[in-house]
């Protein structure tokens, strides 16, 4: 069979649609695409290592808009990225050593992607709430402390995206938000988006290393979304993403419901 007859025309929108989304909110790329791919019958190892790399890949596209627009900051990336690749490392690595048999890890894989998919959804109907009651509480941090708390946040987000694919997203703009609340709403999406790049690749090539990359189905769901977040990219900085988010938060919540009693 020819590549071209292994394309599936829904996996070519699907990635055209999670790719927009991430290029307009941040917030999409493991969240949707990883349950998408298991209710369509990718084991879930799979679909996690495959989407890794997809996430990689189609925000590489993205980062690259908005760096052209000059909506990412660099300093938080970097902050994000010392903690999170190791905690990736770490945390495939143990994964590799445990060398858990199958059925368990379908299990593990399931459980944690529908309780992380439950907090991002969360995270995505109380992120106004959340920053009032920061703003209220906490107020303006110590720069210090703001740098060494995106740290710890970039390693938790490193072994949550490890096992689930899901969080560097929602989880992790909302963080951002928490940490950067002067950071115009652009320039946090940006950001996010740049630093899943190496996050993403890091645990995406240790999933590769583990066996569990489809690469036609990769291939398929790059032809819909490097297009998608191209244009998700440049229309960030000029539609209100309430909506949008709103949207899929209930979406994630009903795939959410479906993993945990699955």
């Amino acid at each position: 069979m020819t590549f071209l007859h292994a394309i599936v025309p829904v996996y070519v929108l699907a990635g055209f649609i999670v790719g927009a989304l991430v290029g307009i909110t941040g917030v999409g790329g493991g969240a949707l695409m990883t349950p998408v791919l298991i209710f369509f019958g990718i084991p879930p190892i799979t679909a996690v290592g495959t989407d890794l790399l997809y996430a990689s890949l189609t925000k590489t596209g993205g980062t690259l808009v908005h760096g052209y627009n000059r909506t990412v900051d660099w300093v938080v990336v970097v902050r994000l990225a010392t903690g999170s690749i190791p905690a990736a490392a770490l945390t495939l690595f143990t994964l590799y050593e445990l060398n858990i048999d199958s059925a368990t890890s379908h299990n593990l894989i399931t459980k944690v992607l529908g309780a992380a998919l439950l907090l991002t959804a969360l995270s995505l109907f109380l992120r106004k709430p959340l920053i009032r009651f920061y703003a209220s509480r906490v107020g303006e941090l110590d720069a210090e402390l703001v740098r060494k708390l995106t740290i710890v946040a970039g390693a938790a987000l490193g072994v949550l995206v490890s096992i689930s694919s899901v969080g560097a997203g929602a989880i992790g703009v909302t963080v951002l938000i928490l940490l950067y609340p002067k950071l115009p709403t652009a320039r946090i999406v940006g950001s996010d988006i740049a630093h899943a790049v190496p996050l993403t690749l890091a645990a995406g090539l240790g999933h590769w290393a583990l066996g569990s990359i489809d690469w036609p189905l990769l291939a398929t769901l790059l032809i819909g979304s490097l297009p998608g977040i191209f244009v998700g990219s440049n229309l960030s900085a000029r539609l209100p993403d309430s909506a949008v988010r709103m949207t899929m938060a209930f979406t994630l919540l009903a795939v959410c419901a479906k993993l945990l009693l699955y």
